[in-house]
């Protein structure tokens, strides 16, 4: 029996736990997924990254299909849908620590049996201070892009 997809399972989770650690969870996406309802001038380097707490988004909700919520763009409210398969990252803006989806190298959709997470620990594993930046890579003081720890969960037939 072939499973779903575990992206919404773990976003859901991984924002509980990033707001019930009272921390500020990002969202980054890739707004070239078909179905990826963004404001067209908020993407950036294949990437769109939002700042989803709950103080700052409206209505949101994590469906096994989309991450969708109400936010307020230059003044006017959007709904903001986003096809779970399009998200790349979801961490805390404090401490970079969260959940990071590999993203496929040909730069189409991923499938619904994706299994492959990393999660990034705190900052003190490292030799280097390590700033997060807003597109997920983490960089030292000279702001080389440094690689993440990666943990791959894998699936067993």
């Amino acid at each position: 029996m072939e499973m779903i997809s575990n992206r919404p399972y773990l976003l859901r989770a991984f924002y509980d736990w990033i707001v019930d650690s009272q921390c500020t969870p990002v969202l980054v996406a890739d707004p070239r997924h078909p179905r990826c309802k963004i404001p067209f001038d908020l993407e950036q380097d294949n990437e769109v990254v939002f700042n989803i707490s709950p103080t700052a988004i409206r209505d949101l909700d994590i469906t096994n299909e989309y991450v969708q919520f109400r936010a307020s763009f230059n003044g006017i409210v959007h709904l903001t849908m986003i096809p779970v398969d399009a998200i790349i990252a979801l961490y805390a803006d404090e401490n970079n620590e969260g959940l990071f989806f590999d993203q496929p190298e040909d730069d189409t959709t991923t499938t619904d049996t994706d299994t492959t997470l990393a999660f990034s620990p705190p900052n003190k594993d490292y030799d280097e201070p390590i700033t997060p930046s807003h597109n997920g890579q983490q960089h030292d003081d000279r702001g080389t892009a440094k690689g993440r720890p990666v943990l791959r969960l894998v699936e067993v037939e």
